[in-house]
């Protein structure tokens, strides 16, 4: 077993994680001003990097704070990162806040972004949550209007989370005014009369990178696909229901609130689009 402390990347040195500090006035710990981002990482390879990097630069743009690195500088970080684990398939996590700056609700001018990068071991869906599905909780979505930024100010995800976890739970699917958006941390797409039925990627819900894959994927497997408004009544009675994220990649809910969901078995839409998703990801030479 390796007891050595993972190596983790902040402002543009390679250092152990406990030699990692930040300022106790850094934007990110006063305000939680900033953006991040994980991205998979399977075989040492990552899964799906430019749509990532480009989904950190809509985050960024969002909030008014200028891209440290270029998306070659981010590749090169990140590959360094990656070849210092001593694990192949790994959870990369990129943090971006607006810097140190005496606490004042305003930007500061001039201040460097405070950058963080650290991995994990992926934490990839088991075989029984493949295999059996998962459970999941329903909620009203009371988050802010601009959830499709990937800020670290996540109180309402983690609260949202909290939820599910007490109540055994996996995830909790959230609903806002009657209509599906997403769940705490993952996106949500249903099936009905074997077409694939999204919600729009508006202010609501995070533009998830699994989210576009499968229904990438779902063209490559001859399944239909429709963007729409899904109102909570109709996600309730759909014939299928998943959750997608760069961890959980594609999981059947077969469980919601308590009770047997879809026949309580992942379906065969799921399972044509599963099957096509494990073949996309990078392996091992």
């Amino acid at each position: 077993m390796n007891d050595a402390a993972p190596i983790v990347y902040l402002n543009g040195s390679f250092v152990p994680l406990p030699d990692a500090k930040v300022s106790v006035l850094d934007r990110g710990f006063i305000f939680g001003d900033g953006v991040y981002e994980l991205v998979p990482v399977y075989a040492r390879e990552p899964f799906r990097l430019p749509h990532h990097l480009a989904r950190l630069q809509r985050s960024l743009d969002g909030i008014g704070l200028p891209n440290p690195h270029t998306n070659g500088e981010w590749e090169a970080i990140l590959r360094d990162l990656v070849a210092r684990q001593p694990f192949a398939d790994q959870g990369v996590y990129f943090q971006v806040t607006r810097g140190v700056a005496k606490r004042d609700h305003t930007f500061p001018q001039g201040v460097p972004p405070t950058v963080f990068m650290m991995s994990n071991p992926l934490a990839s869906p088991t075989r029984e949550q493949v295999e059996r599905g998962v459970a999941v909780v329903t909620a009203e979505d009371n988050r802010w209007h601009r959830c499709d930024l990937k800020t670290i100010s996540l109180l309402g995800n983690v609260l949202m989370r909290q939820f599910a976890a007490e109540r055994g739970a996996v995830e909790t699917v959230m609903f806002r005014d009657g209509f599906l958006t997403e769940a705490s941390a993952s996106n949500v797409l249903v099936v009905i009369g074997g077409t694939i039925v999204v919600p729009p990627k508006d202010n609501l819900i995070l533009p998830g990178i699994t989210y576009d894959a499968a229904v990438e994927f779902a063209g490559e497997a001859g399944v239909p696909v429709v963007t729409r408004p899904v109102p909570k009544e109709e996600a309730l009675h759909a014939d299928e229901m998943w959750l997608t994220s760069s961890t959980k990649e594609v999981l059947a809910v077969t469980t919601v609130d308590g009770k047997p969901f879809a026949g309580g078995t992942p379906g065969p839409v799921f399972r044509r689009i599963w099957d096509v998703f494990q073949k996309r990801k990078p392996r091992a030479a």
